[in-house]
């Protein structure tokens, strides 16, 4: 995680962009107290919106705990049989 003043952030905006988009860093622009800014790629973004609609339903999260159930099972039954 990366934080910046203002004053730093206006000085070197492609160099605090480009962690962000580049490395997946998020940014936090202090802006005084109690009022800073976080910004985010895009791509986590979307990625942060997609988790937040699928965890919204009872129904989509009992199926993404049971597809993870399903991975670990089958993670652990593959090394039993390659060991």
């Amino acid at each position: 995680m990366l934080t910046a003043t203002i004053s730093d952030f206006r000085k070197d905006i492609r160099k605090y962009l480009d962690s962000v988009t580049n490395n997946f860093e998020t940014l936090i622009i202090n802006r005084g107290k109690d009022n800073s800014v976080v910004v985010i790629s895009l791509d986590e973004y979307n990625s942060l919106c997609s988790t937040q609609h699928e965890m919204s339903s009872k129904i989509n999260e009992k199926r993404l705990d049971s597809a993870i159930d399903k991975l670990k099972r089958g993670s652990s039954l593959q090394k039993e049989l390659l060991d």
